[in-house]
């Protein structure tokens, strides 16, 4: 059974900094990308940023370039996502996915969903 499990989510200040995890299990995700994902209150989910596991090519949505930053851990089969001058407009659910095969930035196209773990930035 594939698993991904979220973690690190919290209360910070605006101009902070938050690390969130996903341990990954059940399955081989070396062919897959990983992405990150956020659904903010009566908004739809959205793209924040992916990861090709194999290679850890990432590329991310315009409003978090330069502030945010996935990793992948081969070892650990954990993705990261740092992310550091954190704003108010970053407050959010955040999801880890994983999907076969090459990278999207439309949620419907991932296979697997973590159960999300909240980030509020106060301002």
């Amino acid at each position: 059974q594939v698993q991904l499990v979220e973690s690190g989510g919290g209360l910070v200040q605006a101009g902070g900094s938050l690390r969130l995890s996903c341990v990954l299990s059940g399955r081989t995700f070396t062919r897959d990308a990983m992405a990150w994902f956020r659904q903010a209150p009566g908004k739809e989910r959205e793209f924040v940023g992916h990861i090709i596991w194999s290679s850890s090519r990432t590329y991310y949505t315009d409003s978090v370039k330069g502030r945010f930053t996935i990793s992948r851990d081969n070892a650990k089969n954990t993705v990261a996502l740092q992310m550091n001058r954190l704003k108010s407009e970053d407050t959010a659910v955040y999801y880890c996915a994983a999907k076969q095969g090459p990278p999207a930035t439309s949620w419907n196209e991932y296979d697997y969903w973590g159960q999300g773990t909240q980030v509020t930035v106060s301002s």
